[in-house]
C-alpha cells in the first residue's frame, strides 16, 4: 500500500465512527423534541429507580 492509499483508508476508518454519531445524535435530538414532557421525564424517572438512583 502506498502513502496516499493508507491516508484514504485512515480517513474513511474515522469518518464512518462521526458520521453515525452524528446521526444518532440527530435523532436522539429530532425524538426527544417530539416527545410530550411527561413521557420524558417519566422514562427518566423510570431509569433513575432501575439503577438505583434516588430522585425524590
Amino acid at each position: 500500500m502506498t502513502t496516499l492509499t493508507k491516508t484514504r483508508a485512515l480517513s474513511r476508518s474515522r469518518f464512518a465512527p462521526a458520521l453515525f454519531a452524528a446521526i444518532l445524535g440527530v435523532a436522539v435530538i429530532t425524538l426527544t423534541g417530539h416527545v410530550q414532557a411527561a413521557a420524558l421525564h417519566d422514562a427518566a424517572h423510570d431509569v433513575r429507580h432501575a439503577t438505583g438512583f434516588p430522585c425524590h
